[in-house]
């Protein structure tokens, strides 16, 4: 193959060794410069690997003595696997973590994703890539894990939209082994708003296609397209086994994925069924317990959810066969839609593979923008992937547009004539079409909530508490799709999460809300404290959660802590020990998460965040907002205004009774975050404090300055 490369970078293969190959891959952009770095005992031991090595990272990148916009050059894209990361007998071993400073909330950002490509890069020789600076036109960055040479090439005369670009790249690069590509690309979308995403491909050799997962959250694609990466290629031709890993303990490692990937297998059709219907089957149990939002979190269910529900209408829409989007993932729940017929936009007409829809993509694009229609949500959750959007930013900013429209703080020459009311499929279809094109309103949706508020107030004089109170973001990034009301514990799960409101730090709502198993302030910060830290741990390790509680063990509602799935936890804190030689107890892998964590609220300090106001959130996430809201549960809500205030509803106006009742639930927010904040050792303005980063051996001398900083 002839190649016009900017930048040829050769490099000794090497092999892993217990997980880690002990090196990192620095790119440069702007100064066409490819450097190997080297991966520390002291990285290894306080930063695991995945999200920690990306941290770092981007924490010794970035300018020391001013916090920088995202799209300054020296803005970072890090993305890393982990020691458990790849392992192909292990349930969920194919993540990737991708850390940044987010375009829509201007600090650290972290999102994971499935796919092949982090394994790869894993066996190319890599533990994590850094991309720094920016390109002066578009480039493709190669790199051959077969030959040991990094390219930067010029990408011309390539596709922009994803799936185009990730077929185009997998035929030109994999040749006759396509399965040995894995592309990194994002599309139109993410170049004309901040909430593009990235597409992590792998090939599906026995449909012939290349599938892709999605880095979703935080601008992730708008960061990469800003700084003119067209796509990542990874290639590795090699085998891979446990072996490939050189685990520390290889039958332990063997031994601990068989008996995980059996537990799955025999498991899951008994349960959920992952493996037939993936993440959808949580549409109906959402619906059920009021947790589906509909309507711009107005609402938690719907008379036509089932519509959208997976075991009514999914099993029909997936293909079937095995979807694990890493080799041998017993959990297989990556599905695709076969033949999909596209009705707009530029591939009207045509036949596609669409892959998914899982269930945040399902609320989001779906009921809570009012519409009950899968065909709808399939052809949007592919637009949005090609274009390279984020569903859940897309319905959450789009759900909130409409209700602006509907209560007429906006008109329909704000929408450059687009009637957005809830529930219409072609002027929710459009936007992302003009998300895709960089114009009309589509374009203002694509700015994020927190500008659109802005917008709102300053253009057409819209009031800013209602703005405030349905605006559905926090820390500039939009909420994911459950409905919070009635769980206190989960409005900290959102409220106080590092980088915004996303389930993948603490999902509590069903333990607090549904089974009331954390009646006390002091129990739901355990719960906030545990759960975050263990979930982060998946992040650090290259494994995704699914497996971990979306199976429910043999015997586990007899354990004293059923929700902890502990048998679980200790084939993980086994299987890590295998891997990498370090001998872990279920308990370490809190303390390890807990050193990440709070590096990056310290991270979050240095870009000017992470104090107590920024874990706000709108008052929709806490209670209702508006008459129709109250009133449409309103046995509920007098109830708690008498059992919980001893307030009497009776004679009162709707409206009297919103007032009481938010002052109640304000109050309550705020003294859950005075118990999580003590329980995470921290002070009373959400900053760590010395004693305890001193205890996690985190106490870098940035670290403390900053602390004495912003303890006040």
């Amino acid at each position: 193959m002839i190649r016009l490369a900017i930048v040829e970078f050769k490099y000794d293969l090497g092999r892993v060794d217990r997980g880690y190959n002990n090196r990192t891959l620095y790119i440069n952009l702007t100064e066409k410069k490819v450097v190997s770095k080297p991966v520390t005992e002291k990285m290894r031991d306080t930063f695991i690997g995945g999200r920690g090595f990306g941290l770092w990272l981007l924490w010794n990148a970035l300018p020391k003595d001013r916090a920088i916009r995202w799209d300054n050059p020296e803005n970072e894209i890090c993305i890393a696997c982990g020691p458990m990361g790849g392992i192909p007998i292990y349930p969920g071993s194919g993540k990737s973590i991708v850390v940044t400073i987010s375009p829509l909330t201007g600090s650290v950002m972290d999102s994971n994703v499935g796919g092949y490509f982090g394994p790869y890069l894993k066996f190319a020789g890599w533990d994590a890539l850094e991309m720094q600076g920016k390109a002066e036109s578009d480039v493709v960055i190669f790199i051959d894990g077969d030959k040991g040479r990094v390219f930067i090439e010029n990408a011309e005369a390539l596709p922009s939209e994803s799936h185009l670009l990730s077929e185009a790249l997998t035929q030109k690069y994999g040749g006759e082994k396509k399965n040995s590509i894995s592309v990194v690309s994002s599309g139109l979308g993410a170049v004309h708003t901040r909430f593009g995403c990235l597409n992590f491909s792998w090939y599906d050799m026995r449909r012939k296609f290349v599938r892709y997962k999605q880095a979703g959250r935080g601008g992730t694609g708008t960061i990469f397209r800003d700084k003119k990466i067209k796509a990542i290629v990874v290639k590795y031709s090699g085998s891979i086994s446990p072996e490939t890993s050189h685990p520390a303990n290889l039958e332990l490692v063997k031994q601990a994925g068989r008996e995980f990937s059996k537990e799955i297998v025999t498991l899951d059709p008994k349960q959920n069924e992952m493996a037939v219907i993936g993440s959808s089957y949580l549409v109906s149990i959402m619906n059920e317990f009021d947790l589906l939002p509909v309507n711009n979190f107005r609402f938690g269910s719907h008379p036509e959810g089932h519509k959208l529900s997976g075991g009514d209408v999914y099993r029909k829409k997936f293909d079937t066969g095995y979807d694990g989007c890493w080799i041998g993932c017993a959990m297989a729940c990556s599905h695709c839609v076969k033949d999909f017929k596209l009705k707009t936009g530029p591939f009207k007409g045509t036949k596609v593979w669409a892959d998914g829809p899982e269930y945040e993509t399902i609320a989001g694009l779906g009921s809570n923008c009012g519409i009950f229609d899968p065909d709808h949500v399939i052809e949007a959750n592919f637009y949005c992937d090609t274009y390279g959007l984020d569903t859940i930013s897309v319905g959450t900013a789009t759900a909130f547009a409409m209700e602006c429209y509907e209560v007429g703080l906006i008109d329909s020459e704000a929408t450059g004539g687009l009637e957005l009311n809830f529930g219409n499929k072609e002027a929710a279809l459009e936007i992302i079409h003009q998300m895709a094109r960089g114009e009309g309103f589509g374009w203002v949706v694509g700015q994020g909530i927190r500008r659109m508020k802005n917008l709102f107030r300053e253009k057409y004089g819209a009031d800013p508490k209602t703005l405030q109170d349905i605006g559905m973001q926090a820390k500039g990034l939009e909420y994911s799709e459950y409905v919070t009301k009635e769980s206190l514990a989960q409005q900290g799960g959102y409220g106080l999460a590092l980088k915004g409101p996303q389930h993948d730090e603490a999902w509590l709502i069903f333990l607090d809300m549904v089974h009331n198993l954390m009646p006390t302030f002091e129990q739901k910060a355990d719960a906030l404290h545990w759960f975050p830290m263990f979930r982060t741990w998946f992040s650090l390790v290259g494994l995704c959660k699914l497996p971990w509680n979306d199976v429910t063990p043999p015997g586990n509602e007899k354990t004293p802590e059923p929700a902890k799935f502990n048998s679980h936890v200790k084939n993980y804190a086994r299987c890590f020990s295998a891997v990498t030689g370090r001998k872990t107890a279920p308990d370490d892998l809190i303390v390890m998460s807990e050193k990440v964590y709070n590096f990056q609220r310290i991270f979050n300090l240095r870009m000017e965040f992470g104090t107590r106001e920024h874990d706000a959130v709108p008052y929709r996430s806490v209670g209702p907002v508006t008459k129709e809201e109250y009133e449409s549960r309103a046995d509920r809500y007098d109830g708690q205004l008498k059992d919980k205030i001893g307030y009497r509803a009776e004679g009162k106006s709707t409206e009297e009774k919103v007032a009481v009742l938010r002052k109640y639930r304000e109050s309550e927010y705020e003294k859950l975050k005075d118990a999580v904040y003590k329980r995470r050792g921290w002070n009373s303005n959400g900053v760590p404090t010395l004693q305890k980063v001193k205890a996690l051996g985190i106490d870098f001398p940035d670290v403390v300055k900053l602390i004495r900083k912003n303890r006040g």
